[in-house]
């Protein structure tokens, strides 16, 4: 079943990449109207965080960023698409690094280096990174159910020299190249919400309690790993910069929670700045009011 799934997918995502980025623009406005105005696609769960998240602004504001997330919802889930076929030399056009060199500056220390990314703005294409670094690049990702999806994912990503690792192997695999002496970069995408354990480090993040995922700092902490920050700006449609802001180069002298910390008050300030780029689809708030008393 899931083969077959593959099989009649496939060729539409593949007819869909090749498409010139005029005509896949104008295919994205039409999915919006279908995903926004005919299904309503978690319309309630973007609608109560947007309500929580900015709890300052009229509804009429509300209800324009709103709109505004969905019809970047639908572009960056088709530039997701057009990523099966596009060039190194495009996306190298598209997806620009404003300060690469003071990347690679750390990369002369001999450390490894985790990169920690929001899901905002194009976070997907910041996996282009990896044709432009010299050390190994991996994403920590979350396994796709379909082992054919799943390949093709990986098989995409590695068209930019990037492995993929399933979140159950990171610290597996972290281990292994450190003990084996591979310097490497990690990208972890840590703004989402974690599941409830007996411990959670908690966080206020757009002004609310939630807990935090912290394996990022932990196993930088752990390896003595360089830390940065991607920070992605959307310049015009299909076109983004991107920065690198160093968090730590002494992890160990830092104390506990203060990287993820600094990297969710990042977060916060680019949402504050265009809150339409944000995954606003996402549940990032259903554990508040649950952390608990000492």
């Amino acid at each position: 079943m899931q083969f077959l799934l593959f099989l009649l997918v496939y060729p539409l995502l593949l007819s869909i990449s090749i498409l010139p980025f005029r005509i896949l623009y104008l295919l994205s406005d039409l999915v919006y109207f279908i995903v926004y105005h005919i299904f309503g696609y978690r319309k309630k769960v973007v609608r109560e965080n947007l309500a929580l998240a900015l709890p300052h602004l009229s509804d009429a504001e509300r209800l324009s960023i709103e709109r505004k997330s969905y019809k970047y919802l639908c572009d960056m889930f088709l530039e997701m698409i057009k990523t099966l076929t596009i060039s190194k030399s495009e996306m190298a056009k598209r997806f620009v690094f404003t300060n690469l060199d003071e990347y690679l500056k750390l990369e002369k220390e001999g450390k490894s280096i985790a990169l920690l990314c929001a899901h905002y703005a194009s976070y997907e294409w910041a996996v282009s990174m990896n044709s432009k670094i010299t050390v190994k690049g991996y994403g920590i990702y979350k396994k796709i159910n379909n082992k054919y999806f799943d390949k093709l994912v990986r098989k995409i990503r590695s068209k930019f020299e990037a492995d993929l690792i399933p979140i159950n192997k990171t610290a597996e695999i972290i281990a292994h190249n450190h003990a084996n002496g591979i310097q490497s970069l990690y990208g972890f995408v840590s703004d989402q919400s974690p599941q409830l354990r007996t411990f959670n480090y908690w966080h206020t993040f757009m002004g609310i309690e939630v807990p935090v995922y912290v394996g990022a700092e932990m196993l930088s902490k752990k390896y003595d790993m360089n830390v940065i920050f991607l920070k992605v700006n959307k310049v015009k449609r299909g076109f983004y910069k991107a920065d690198l802001e160093v968090l730590s180069t002494n992890v160990k002298d830092v104390p506990d929670f203060q990287i993820m910390d600094i990297f969710l008050d990042k977060v916060e300030e680019l949402i504050l700045q265009a809150p339409e780029f944000y995954l606003w689809t996402h549940k990032r708030w259903k554990h508040r009011g649950k952390k608990p008393t000492a």
